[in-house]
């Protein structure tokens, strides 16, 4: 059986936290409660001990307690962490390091694995403050429980609930007591590999690599959209699917990894802080603001041109407009002649003829360390495979046809043995 380390957060879906304690004790687990200061607006100290059957802490400053060390004792004491409701401010102190109450000195304490279960308004869940602090936690190794959607106690409606208590435990804890919902999700009568209870009995949780740990990858994918009026845009065939995959290795390999995505319609990877934009400027922007990074990897495919959009729809009566192009920012180039230049910058180049030799040309006229080139002539654009072509001063190499996936884990694993 299992110990966990329950943090209680503030917030009306506290009292989940409640019956998640019991029905933890009821499948034979032990539970010590850690009720914040927010948290105890919602439940009392009395009704959590009651129900864990154990003392609660609430304070950082027990004489009795701190003259053991008992913040470092309780981090390390118990096989899992959950915080439970995470709340906005608590998912932001514990991206930040800050230490400022028992919890959070906790969860900054612990050698154990961590699970959080965020629940907030639905306008904070979605904020990009949140979801880039989501990120952060993720590529740590945070087990992230995303918030099931639905009415809430404000009166708005969408992600952002906290999860019926049966369906945490059901996530976090393996044993009987339950039926069978553990068994059915990971087959064959074991755990899943992701559940982190599970890993505690293996030793540290594992993780997909360490190797990029402490760096900080700056990923752009999909096209730009540039508006010609309200409804029609200049636009490409990019799907996103290899910029993505590669933000999702790198976080895989422990990087922090920053997402800039134009337009399109694909999940944010794990561990992934994800920025949208849509036009080409808007990516330069989001670029910009998110450096300084130590690799930047500029798979999108901008578009060069942009129009002056009309602001109303162009009629078809009125016949072909007539478009003026003007030039878009050119991310790679300017990045290239930075200040706060990447100390690895690796550009894409889609290409439908004279593939090396165009790359080539492009990595010496924007500075980039690495081209990754391919051939779009077929269907790489919004298909499944790639062959491609790394680019660098000492050559080119050619990599064999493979997945997307498979294309961006040997990047990174190229990325990893560069900046070692």
């Amino acid at each position: 059986m299992a110990h966990i380390l329950h943090i209680v957060g503030g917030g009306i879906a506290a009292y989940k936290a409640a019956e998640l304690i019991r029905l933890a004790r009821k499948s034979g687990h032990r539970v010590t409660p850690v009720l914040t200061a927010g948290g105890a607006h919602f439940v009392t100290p009395m009704s959590l001990a009651a129900l864990a059957e154990s003392p609660v802490y609430t304070s950082l400053w027990d004489l009795k307690d701190e003259a053991e060390m008992g913040h470092i004792q309780l981090s390390r004491a118990a096989d899992l962490v959950l915080v439970c409701p995470a709340t906005a401010d608590l998912i932001a102190k514990m991206a930040a390091g800050i230490a400022d109450d028992l919890a959070t000195t906790l969860l900054l304490a612990t050698d154990k694995p961590v699970v959080i279960a965020p629940a907030m308004n639905v306008r904070m869940w979605q904020h990009e403050a949140t979801q880039a602090n989501i990120g952060t936690l993720r590529a740590r190794g945070v087990t992230v429980i995303d918030p099931d959607e639905g009415p809430m106690a404000c009166g708005e409606f969408g992600p952002g609930r906290l999860p019926e208590p049966e369906a945490i435990l059901t996530q976090i804890l393996p044993g009987p007591g339950r039926g069978t919902a553990i068994e059915d999700r990971g087959g064959g009568g074991s755990p899943p590999a992701t559940n982190p209870l599970h890993q505690v009995s293996l030793g540290p949780p594992p993780r997909s690599g360490e190797e990029l740990r402490g760096t900080h990858i700056l990923v752009t994918a999909g096209p730009t959209h540039e508006p010609i009026d309200p409804v029609r845009v200049i636009a490409n065939r990019s799907s996103g699917k290899q910029g993505f995959a590669i933000a999702a290795a790198a976080a895989q390999a422990g990087a922090r990894v920053t997402l800039i995505a134009g337009p399109v319609a694909l999940p944010t990877p794990g561990g992934v802080a994800r920025i949208d934009v849509e036009t080409a400027e808007e990516m330069a922007a989001a670029v910009e603001a998110a450096l300084p990074a130590d690799v930047a990897i500029l798979v999108a495919a901008v578009a060069d041109w942009k129009v002056v959009p009309s602001p109303n729809k162009l009629k078809k009566a009125d016949g072909p407009p007539e478009l003026t192009f003007a030039p878009n920012p050119d991310i790679l180039a300017t990045l290239g002649k930075h200040p706060d230049r990447p100390r690895l910058l690796i550009g894409f180049a889609a290409e439908t003829e004279n593939v090396v030799a165009n790359a080539t040309a492009k990595r010496i006229a924007k500075n980039a360390d690495w081209i990754v080139a391919n051939d779009v002539s077929g269907d790489v654009m919004g298909g499944d495979r790639n062959r491609v072509h790394l680019i660098a001063a000492s050559g080119a190499k050619e990599c064999p046809e493979a997945t997307k996936e498979e294309v961006a884990q040997h990047l990174v694993q190229h990325i990893i043995e560069e900046l070692a």
